[in-house]
């Protein structure tokens, strides 16, 4: 049995395939070396992921967020040959997923647009140049976490419109407190952050909302894409949920800033089953 695995901060989504080629899909919750452990990891994967398996693990491939460098990796390959002994391992970041799904074997960009964001310059085999994505205080412009952060800070600050706001405190009844200690004293505040981009999809008609959403994809480009090597006439690949509920706002911004709108997919597992088939 194969297993791909693709996880973001906030869901990892599994892929089990059998000898014959059947596939099963499974989701846990996601994995994140920046804030998990291994111990933490395997305790998720054996209680969320062990019952569905039915039969010898061969081989693993698994892409995640915070799997940037060889430490981190490592953090997520003791966890899985833990849980999967004997088992051949491959972890790697979820932007290399991202790029392995969206451009096959062809050159061009790679970007997610989901909870966080990330980019990078895919020759078509390996990752060539990668932007930093800095996370949610110092970059992931245009993820949902930050677009969520612009959101519940224009809102406690009666900057959003009246109108908008009321439909705002209806939708998640949420006090000011509330907020703050979400997001300064509880775990993952990227995904609290996150969750506030529905707000802004159901009600993207509304200049409000649709501007927001522009200006968080412009920031994205021209804090990003603009540091890669012909990143105009490259094809600009996207994998996330925010690029795929928002993609008539990213496809308007990137024309209007000169790039050429590739390929935008939700998520990347069907693509990277594929690709390892």
């Amino acid at each position: 049995m194969k297993m791909i695995a693709d996880s973001g901060s906030t869901k990892t989504a599994w892929r089990l395939i059998d000898a014959e080629g059947g596939v099963q899909s499974v989701e846990t919750e996601g994995l994140n070396p920046f804030y998990q452990e291994s111990a933490e990891m395997v305790a998720t994967l054996k209680e969320s992921l062990l019952p569905y398996i039915k039969g010898r693990v061969n081989e693993v491939f698994f892409y995640g967020a915070g799997c940037a460098n060889e430490e981190k990796c490592a953090i997520v390959s003791n966890a899985l040959r833990e849980v999967f002994p004997g088992s051949t391992i491959e972890v790697a970041s979820d932007l290399v997923g991202a790029a392995h799904a969206v451009c096959g074997h062809e050159s061009g960009i790679a970007c997610i647009l989901g909870t966080g964001s990330n980019s990078c310059y895919y020759d078509g085999e390996e990752v060539k140049l990668n932007v930093s994505p800095l996370g949610l205080i110092l970059g992931d412009e245009g993820s949902g976490g930050v677009i969520g952060r612009k959101v519940v800070a224009d809102y406690l600050k009666e900057m959003m419109p009246g109108y908008l706001r009321e439909k705002f405190e209806e939708m998640y009844h949420l006090s000011a407190p509330e907020i703050m200690d979400r997001v300064y004293r509880k775990p993952y505040p990227n995904r609290f952050l996150a969750q506030f981009t529905r707000f802004l999809s159901e009600n993207i008609t509304e200049p409000y909302c649709s501007q927001l959403v522009e200006e968080s994809f412009r920031e994205f480009v021209q804090r990003n894409l603009v540091h890669y090597p012909n990143y105009k006439s490259l094809p600009v690949n996207f994998a996330g949920s925010v690029a795929w509920y928002f993609s008539e706002q990213l496809e308007k911004v990137l024309k209007e800033e000169g790039l050429n709108p590739g390929r935008i997919v939700r998520d990347p597992i069907e693509a990277l089953v594929d690709y390892h088939s």
